[in-house]
């Protein structure tokens, strides 16, 4: 799948990850051939790894602080829901991360909670074949597994 195709339907989200949209989304991507259903999947790994970045999962949780009022840290999975509230908001916002950690932070809040996009690839293979679909992608979109993103976690 191209980067072309891939943003086209993450379009269908209209920018947000919800359940509903999602589902929209995992509908439409279950009428293309499971080829597609795949490269869909590893594209949203790969954009998902590719801000897999210290200067991203630094940043504190957008409105959140702790009880002494300092910015309260992402966990492992709030930073994993942010990376796909971030794709969820489409191309222009997801290129834009890159040059400007700031277009990154407000998908820290849990108003932009992305966790539904997980499923999709899933839910897509399920619908277009009535079998679970066991994956593995070529990137690891769990949280901190970008060695380049994370320079001082090298081994």
């Amino acid at each position: 799948m191209t980067w072309a195709d891939f943003w086209s339907l993450i379009s269908i989200l209209n920018g947000e990850a919800t359940r509903a949209n999602c589902r929209r989304l995992a509908e439409e991507l279950s009428r293309r051939p499971v080829p597609g259903i795949i490269g869909f999947a590893e594209r949203h790994a790969e954009a998902l790894y590719r801000l897999d970045q210290e200067k991203f999962g630094t940043l504190p949780v957008a409105g959140m602080t702790d009880e002494a009022g300092a910015p309260f840290p992402q966990s492992a999975d709030t930073f994993l829901y942010a990376r796909c509230a971030v794709v969820a908001a489409g191309q222009d916002i997801w290129e834009g991360a890159f040059s400007d950690a700031g277009t990154f932070a407000p998908y820290t809040s849990a108003e932009y909670d992305g966790e539904w996009l997980l499923y999709v690839p899933d839910q897509a293979y399920q619908l277009a074949t009535g079998k679970e679909w066991h994956r593995l992608t070529r990137y690891c979109f769990e949280s901190y597994s970008n060695r380049d993103g994370w320079p001082h976690l090298r081994d």
